[in-house]
């Protein structure tokens, strides 16, 4: 220990000059060394481009991926400067692209906002890449310059079209000015610049991916960050003639035309996916045939032969997708929005509106002591007052998902900070003195302490962009997660208390009847969080006592059986008595409604808790509801919807599908939600088959199955019986054609995509009758009653 002590000294420190230290600890300027930090070093040379937009100097920006792996950013703006800087000697390129801390970002002369503020970005990236050449159109020439993994110098490609890391590198000698090179000449008004670089495979790890998804998500939402801004993304990974040009704008995007192109009938939700299943567990999932004849292995044939021809569409089916799909997206795709933040929210917005887009925004003033730097290149401390720009755009929907997306200076701050403090304490204060203010009227029992205004039931359904735009931000680290000027806070504040509070309470003029809708809305979230809260103690049947909990007309299962047991939600008194009998009591739990249950897409929070049917469905699935639902803590692990087979019973269905998926919707995404196919004809065999039964699923299946006998000379009993209902069996047809998993039939309920589904919910159940009208209209002409039950 002591010979260790005496050979530490000073020759024991290493000094890292220059960006020798970005390449020795990457993740201090990064964040990390995998796809993360690959994109943000993209991100870094966008946001220096999108800067030149937000000092009026820039209004184009071409993103180009080339082939070579390689990436290129294009501006128009003003071009880096290329004259001497007389405290290092070295050009302006030179110094912005290898010197840390350095840029026109530190005062305010240049830009009165922008990302890019440590001065660090575009020479990190020249640090972390094997390869950067950057070209700058200025004074009527275009200037180039190389580098090395940070180090300038000269490359000697074998072809200059095409250039390469791998080509042979003279790196320029330390300490001697590097000259840029005049390349060509342009028009003296045109100015920018281009910089192309290839990330270094020795800075980041075997996991580090490109995301062409995250470039496209971060361009177009800068589109609408800075209105009137066009960048284009060109992708020459795919050939020009294969990849055709796409340009959108606020009211021509094509993922908001997509929403809308997927609006399709409520069998295309539920019943085309769920037919597609595949056999799970024993069960035929989606066989439409369930035949009871005992020629086993003539039965056997014909569902062998049913799944192998559902298995040759769907292979079918993809091989034309992906012939379809041979390239991932366009080559070329062009984004220029016009409306700002509030085209951004009703972008970002989903499912049925309670509200239109509320909008705030303003400009003050705040005070910050600083350190600015003096002619001598001296530091000292400095008060300047400094411009604040808010611009916050909300709106609530239906559902308790909340989106929100907070920005300074178009650079995006996933973990928030002041701006988005200042903004929840302005509309949590607001909206609880309001709910105060009309507790009557919003049946709000001010007496309970229990009933009080959380941020989360305010946060449910909000869909919210929050941008503010400051000079000199101070971030948390050089990732800009967290805005971390503390004076932004209340500035947001006191503008968000004022504009907010003259929409929340109804006096500015139109919003009162929007301001009541969110209120509702408001209130049923902390009622239904209450009553989830309730709901949790009584989630495990653990003993008689808690079974007595649940509600008496409940006729539970064995406990002990979790894993496998099984709830069927029955339709009607008479289905649930012959149920009771077809039962496995041991896992099979038995819940009786009565009739069609409360539409919840129309119904607000508080209506479906004062439900008795929803309010039984919930308690006894006990898992909570909402954003509360632990899918841990159901009591059953499938829940089967057991209706008759008519268009009562498919109308039943959906309004219990619509429960699940507004407000129990993880049951759905982990396909633990099924649809028990009851038959609808049974056929009574005769002569030496007497006593055995076939069981059909349509009329056309009937059709044919009576067709088949005949060719097959098999007599049957001429009056078929057609089942109008579950309570028209007994207890044996009903075990044997729906509920005993070893010949049942089940459709498991899928929802591949929840945008599209949560939009087509919205046509068939919502408030909005003209748009479920015109569907109507539009595929009246491609009904086919054989989609349906009859």
């Amino acid at each position: 220990m002591a010979a260790t002590k005496e050979q530490y000294g000073a020759k024991s420190l290493t000094v890292l000059e220059g960006l020798d230290a970005v390449r020795k600890r990457p993740g201090m300027y990064i964040g990390t060394t995998d796809s993360q930090g690959l994109m943000h070093c993209l991100w870094e040379i966008i946001d220096n481009a999108v800067d030149e937009a937000l000092a009026g100097a820039c209004d184009d920006i071409v993103v180009t991926l080339h082939d070579d792996g390689s990436v290129e950013v294009a501006d128009n703006g003003r071009g880096i400067p290329v004259d001497v800087e007389p405290k290092t000697g070295l050009t302006g390129v030179e110094v912005v692209l290898t010197k840390l801390h350095a840029g026109a970002k530190f005062g305010n002369a240049s830009y009165n906002a922008a990302g890019g503020l440590h001065g660090v970005g575009s020479s990190v990236v020249n640090a972390l890449s094997a390869r950067l050449d950057v070209e700058v159109d200025r004074d009527g020439k275009t200037h180039h310059m190389a580098f090395h993994q940070g180090h300038p110098g000269v490359y000697d490609d074998a072809d200059p079209a095409h250039p390469s890391p791998d080509a042979p590198f003279k790196r320029t000698r330390k300490n001697r000015p590097t000259e840029l090179e005049v390349i060509g000449k342009v028009s003296p008004k045109k100015t920018g610049t281009r910089v192309r670089y290839w990330a270094d495979p020795e800075s980041f790890n075997d996991t580090a991916e490109f995301s062409y998804e995250q470039l496209i998500d971060r361009v177009r939402q800068t589109s609408f960050l800075v209105p009137g801004l066009s960048i284009t993304v060109i992708d020459e990974h795919i050939p020009e003639e294969a990849g055709s040009y796409v340009e959108t704008d606020a009211a021509q995007d094509p993922e908001i035309q997509d929403s809308n192109a997927g609006q399709q009938g409520e069998s295309q939700v539920t019943e085309q996916s769920e037919a597609n299943q595949a056999p799970s567990g024993g069960e035929q999932l989606g066989n439409t045939d369930a035949s009871s004849d005992s020629d086993n292995s003539a039965s056997d044939d014909t569902d062998t032969e049913q799944l192998e021809s559902i298995g040759d569409t769907e292979s079918s089916i993809a091989s034309d997708s992906q012939s379809a799909a041979k390239y991932p997206h366009k080559r070329v795709e062009r984004f220029i929005h016009t409306g700002g933040v509030k085209d951004f929210v009703d972008f970002l917005s989903r499912g049925e509106a309670v509200s239109d887009i509320w909008h705030i925004t303003g400009e003050d003033t705040y005070v910050e002591e600083t350190q600015a730097v003096g002619e001598g290149g001296e530091l000292h401390a400095q008060e300047v007052t400094r411009n604040c720009g808010v611009d916050i755009a909300m709106r609530w929907v239906n559902g308790y998902d909340t989106t929100m997306r907070s920005f300074v200076n178009v650079v995006e701050t996933p973990g928030g900070g002041m701006h988005v403090d200042g903004f929840m304490q302005g509309i949590t204060k607001l909206v609880r003195k309001t709910v105060e203010d009309n507790a009557r009227k919003l049946k709000v029992n001010l007496k309970d302490s229990n009933t009080r205004i959380e941020r989360d039931d305010i946060m449910a359904g909000l869909v919210a962009v929050v941008t503010v735009r400051i000079a000199e931000p101070q971030f948390q680290g050089q990732t800009k997660d967290v805005l971390g000027t503390a004076q932004v806070k209340p500035i947001v504040t006191k503008m968000t208390e004022k504009q907010f509070g003259e929409m929340i309470t109804g006096s500015k003029r139109g919003f009162k009847e929007q301001s009541n809708r969110v209120l509702e809305k408001i209130v049923g979230e902390m009622h239904a969080r209450i009553q989830a809260r309730k709901t949790k103690e009584v989630t495990r049947r653990k003993n008689a006592l808690e079974s007595a909990s649940m509600p008496p007309k409940l006729s539970d299962c064995q406990p002990g059986n979790d894993d496998v047991a099984e709830l069927f939600i029955v339709e009607g008194d008479s289905a649930l008595g012959t149920a009771k009998a077809a039962r496995n009591s041991s896992f099979q739990a038995l819940l009786p409604i009565r009739g069609k249950i409360l539409n919840v897409q129309k119904a607000s929070i508080s209506q479906m808790l004062s439900n008795k049917e929803c309010a039984a469905i919930i308690q006894v699935v006990g898992a909570g509801s909402g954003a509360s639902f632990d899918i841990e803590q159901a009591r059953y692990n499938k829940v089967v919807m057991m209706t008759d087979a008519d268009v009562d019973g498919a109308h039943i269905r959906i309004l219990l599908l619509t429960l699940f998926y507004r407000y129990m919707r993880p049951l759905i995404e982990n396909g633990r939600v099924y649809a028990a196919v009851p038959p609808l004809h049974r056929i009574a065999l005769a002569g030496k088959r007497k006593g055995e039964y076939i069981y059909t699923y349509s009329d056309d299946e009937l059709a044919g199955k009576l067709a088949d006998l005949k060719r097959r000379h098999i007599d049957y009993h001429p009056d078929i019986q057609r089942y109008k209902g579950l309570g028209e069996m007994d207890a044996d047809q009903l075990a044997d054609t729906t509920m005993d998993p070893r010949t049942r039939m089940l459709r498991r309920i899928r929802m591949e995509d929840a945008e599209q589904a949560s939009e087509i919910f919205s046509l068939l159940m919502g408030d909005d009758v003209p748009p479920r009208k015109q569907f109507i209209v539009d595929n009246a002409d491609d009904f086919d009653r054989s989609k349906i039950d009859t």
